[in-house]
């Protein structure tokens, strides 16, 4: 099912606006990418979808995500995840405990848990690493697990904002290949802003240009 944007504007707190209104749709299992440069808005436009729009920022239009209206929900029950250009692991918990956060209530049981989290771990290529800090982690580890961290959430949709821009280039294809693999399985629609074409590309779905002067709606 998808994620349906429909006529989204965002203003900043002096009242201009980010972008010219935004119309699209991202279909369950694909990846539509926005580009853009520095400061246009993309992550906002992101904030702005999962619930987390920062204090002064205002946004129109309508959200829906599976046929259900988002524009008024708080982020926790819109049921979207997110990946940064950082992990956004917590460094105060292991790496099994971040994976742990995630799960839905709907996993019950420490033994459950435990074994939610010890498979999520094997998918990712962290097997035995559940005790580790984040920190000791490399930067393509800790991509891979917060993906699983995400994933385990179970999300109706997925907000990539630029989460390969930090990685170096030998390691950046490969994560980027598992993570978008990795979206596509489990059928949700994702959006991810990035400024680089070989994110864009590698995504395969449509790709719409975000500038100040003006969007291209699909």
């Amino acid at each position: 099912m998808p994620l349906a944007i429909d006529s989204l504007a965002i203003r900043a707190p002096s009242g201009e606006p980010l972008f010219a209104p935004l119309t699209i749709q991202v279909e369950a299992g694909s990846v539509t990418t926005v580009m853009g440069p520095s400061g246009v808005g993309k992550t906002t436009l992101l904030q702005g979808i999962a619930g987390h729009l920062p204090a002064g920022f205002a946004l129109t239009g309508h959200l829906a995500l599976n046929g259900r209206p988002l524009n008024g929900l708080p982020a926790e029950q819109r049921r979207i995840g997110m990946m940064f250009q950082d992990a956004g692991l917590f460094p105060h918990l292991s790496v099994g405990d971040n994976l742990a956060f995630g799960l839905r209530a709907t996993v019950r049981g420490r033994r459950a848990r435990a074994r939610v989290v010890d498979e999520a771990l094997s998918t990712a290529g962290l097997e035995g690493m559940g005790d580790r800090d984040p920190a000791t982690l490399s930067g393509g580890q800790r991509a891979r697990a917060a993906l699983m961290q995400s994933l385990l959430a179970e999300p109706e949709a997925i907000l990539l904002d630029e989460p390969f821009s930090r990685l170096d280039q030998a390691l950046r294809n490969g994560i980027r290949g598992f993570v978008l693999d990795h979206i596509r399985a489990r059928s949700i629609p994702a959006l991810l802003v990035t400024h680089d074409p070989a994110d864009a590309q590698a995504a395969g779905g449509p790709m719409i240009p975000l500038d100040p002067a003006g969007v291209v709606n699909t």
